[in-house]
């Protein structure tokens, strides 16, 4: 049995609030196979002269290099793929340094709708509080009166005192519009009285049964709790259209282009409208050929339906294991197990700090050994959400149980997130070729607050080990979460090596550092092997011919300014897919 209180809650609001735009989707994917009638011959459609970094150790920099049909046929000197250039080969020389594409390989286009447009108050944004306030009274002074004023990512944790936007406050900075602000977990949300207006909700309405309007004498607060009370204030919000979720949708992945990425994992696709979700994707891409390439990973998590029955649900729209094309393809079968740390909704093997709660698994044993084998049975490759320590061990038990009895498929099974782990669990995991893909900005955004108040110094030193993943002989990646992150795999990157918390800059367990070339490897060609993408993530001959224009190299500089490495062009097949 699955459990309605895991932290992907947002994904039914996102269904409620963005689903009906898709009623007008296609039902069944229609791939648009750009890369079809272009063959590889020796003559090259493009030669690109300058700073080439290859990531390849045998041979870290390149002169020249020469693509034909989508492929790399060749690179080394300029002498070296000369003979390729014929009249038809267009030449560039750019600026700065080419760099292999970027890889993010687990982020959300389709939940991330549900606060796409909205005003950002994340911590990056807004530092302080008094920058919330002054960015909601921005925000509200240029709407028009009565409009409803929308924001997204703020989180209490990041703050002193752990602070939340009550009605009171809200009230006094939007007198005359409905607010509504969402917490960062997606858990809760804070409004105003103008917006409990225009949703009909009064200090008189009842809570409904899973979900809290918290109250001071008899009086709502402003904050809302879990997805059956935030469902009721949704309604009082204009829903997007079609036209909007198109443009939302280019715009999520022309901003991944923008940060050097050429390939992303959707991580939930069907979250919202099933097989239409996917179908849409490929009609998009028909119309415009996407700035990036998108494999998707279907959700295994329908209300009301069997895992069994939405994997027939995925069989029946023609969606199968590496199903589509060079530009969108779907790969896995996502499945969650807990919920979210910051949130203490993930299932740890101890209580939180403070507290005699540990958070809770999303299943049954029995319900997660179901949810798996229906994805284990059609082939697909498996990506277990597990953010607790004993989320880990929930997944790594079951997993034991199950994966023998599926043959040696090189399927590349993951654990995503995997945010706390013991030392055996990484070896086990290494043991069932199961490989860990870490959202390493928990570490960088949250992990002061994991040592300070929500976990504490010992356990919060065990967040996101990429170097004892890599000592058990594991492969990680690194990923953003989209929206719970930016993309920006080089942050990433960063953070894995130098493991600072951007609340005060102080180590979080040196012994975890990660070296330049695991971090680099962790957002190119371990992140391309886990999305089954073994051309990627690599410039050499026959690999795909996927890179970026860049301002730095960060194979040769510091990794403290990895981060502020600009991207100013990315190609996808020898293409441009984007230019800034």
């Amino acid at each position: 049995m699955f459990s309605a209180t895991s932290c992907c809650n947002p994904k039914g609001l996102a269904s409620d609030h963005v689903g009906p735009a898709l009623r007008g989707a296609p039902d069944e994917p229609r791939p648009a196979h750009h890369g079809a009638a272009r063959p590889i011959s020796a003559a090259a459609d493009l030669m690109v002269v300058g700073r080439i970094v290859t990531n390849d150790p045998a041979s870290p920099m390149a002169e020249a290099m020469t693509v034909a049909g989508g492929r790399i046929i060749g690179i080394g000197s300029l002498a070296d793929v000369s003979h390729h250039v014929g009249p038809a080969t267009t030449t560039l020389r750019p600026d700065g340094f080419v760099l292999p594409g970027l890889v993010d390989p687990h982020m959300h286009i389709w939940t991330s709708l549900l606060t796409y447009p909205n005003v950002d108050l994340s911590h990056e944004i807004c530092p302080t509080l008094d920058a919330v306030m002054a960015t909601i009274r921005a925000a509200v002074a240029g709407a028009q009166p009565s409009q409803v004023v929308c924001f997204k990512n703020f989180d209490p944790s990041l703050y002193p005192g752990e602070p939340v936007l009550t009605r009171t406050a809200l009230d006094d900075l939007a007198p005359h519009n409905p607010v509504l602000a969402w917490n960062a977990s997606g858990h809760f949300v804070y409004v105003n009285s103008l917006m409990l207006a225009a949703a009909g909700v009064t200090d008189q309405t009842p809570n409904p049964p899973g979900g809290t309007f918290e109250r001071a004498d008899g009086r709502m607060t402003g904050v809302v709790g879990e997805p059956p009370a935030i469902q009721l204030l949704l309604k009082g919000l204009p829903q997007p259209s079609m036209t909007d979720v198109a443009r939302y949708i280019r715009e999520i992945l022309t901003a991944c282009a923008a940060r050097g990425v050429t390939s992303v994992r959707e991580a939930a696709t069907g979250a919202l409208a099933g097989p239409k979700e996917l179908a849409l994707l490929h009609q998009l891409n028909a119309q415009q050929r996407f700035p990036v390439r998108v494999s998707t990973a279907q959700f295994a998590m329908v209300p009301g339906q069997t895992p069994q029955q939405v994997a027939a649900m995925w069989k029946a729209a023609g969606v199968t294991p590496f199903s589509g094309d060079e530009m969108l393809r779907a790969d896995a079968w996502k499945v969650v197990s807990d919920g979210s740390n910051q949130g203490r909704s993930g299932y740890f093997l101890q209580p939180y700090l403070g507290e005699d709660n540990g958070g809770k698994a999303d299943y049954t044993p029995e319900g997660l050994r179901d949810a798996l084998r229906a994805g284990l049975d059609d082939g697909w490759q498996v990506m277990v959400h597990t953010n607790g320590d004993a989320a880990v061990e929930f997944v790594l038990e079951a997993f034991a149980e199950l994966l023998p009895g599926y043959g040696d498929h090189d399927l590349r099974h993951r654990l995503e997130h995997c945010s706390f782990t013991m030392d055996d669990q990484l070896v086990r995991m290494a043991d069932l070729s199961v490989s860990p893909s870490f959202l390493m900005n928990h570490l960088y955004y949250w992990g002061a607050a994991f040592r300070d108040t929500i976990l504490g110094p010992q356990r919060a030193g065990r967040l996101d080990r990429v170097a004892s993943a890599y000592r058990a002989g594991l492969r990680p990646s690194l990923h953003s979460d989209y929206n719970v992150t930016a993309v920006h795999p080089l942050l990433s990157a960063r953070t894995a090596v130098l493991r600072q918390t951007k609340a005060d800059g102080q180590v979080l367990n040196a012994a975890e550092c990660a070296t330049p070339a695991q971090a680099l490897a962790a957002i190119t060609t371990n992140a391309a092997w886990q999305i089954h993408a073994d051309d990627r993530g690599v410039l050499g001959v026959g690999k795909a011919a996927d890179f970026g224009f860049a301002s730095g190299n960060p194979w040769q500089t510091d990794p403290a300014g990895w981060a502020e490495i600009d991207f100013h062009a990315t190609y996808v097949d020898g293409q441009a897919a984007w230019e800034s």
